[in-house]
């Protein structure tokens, strides 16, 4: 399964992005309820759409805060330049063998690539 990052997201509503196209296709997108209140904080045209096409996504696990707290103490995620939502995601991909994170976030990336997951970007 692959969780997709805001700025993907971003990059496919302003132009297409045919590998997404695909995943989606291919049932491959999973997502958090993280990113999709990220984009509800943007300025998007069809708002109402494209909040609503991300509903039936598989979801993918989230982190408790005990969770949250301790894996971010544990990896050291802090300083990095990782918002909240960045550290959930890498927590959330954690949690599903064989997902792949989605990002153009270059310490998003680089984070992720840190801890040993699979990145696409």
């Amino acid at each position: 399964m692959i969780l997709v990052d805001t700025s993907i997201w971003i990059d496919h509503l302003h132009a297409s992005e045919p590998a997404l196209v695909d995943a989606l296709a291919a049932d491959e997108v999973g997502h958090r309820p993280l990113v999709a209140e990220e984009l509800a904080m943007d300025r998007l045209q069809r708002r109402t759409d494209v909040l609503e096409a991300l509903r039936p996504l598989r979801p993918f696990p989230q982190l408790s805060h005990q969770e949250f707290t301790s894996f971010v103490q544990a990896e050291r995620l802090w300083g990095r330049g990782l918002g909240p939502v960045d550290a959930h995601l890498l927590g959330s991909v954690r949690l599903v063998p064989g997902s792949v994170l989605w990002s153009r976030d270059r310490r998003l990336v680089a984070a992720a690539r840190d801890l040993g997951h699979a990145v696409r970007d």
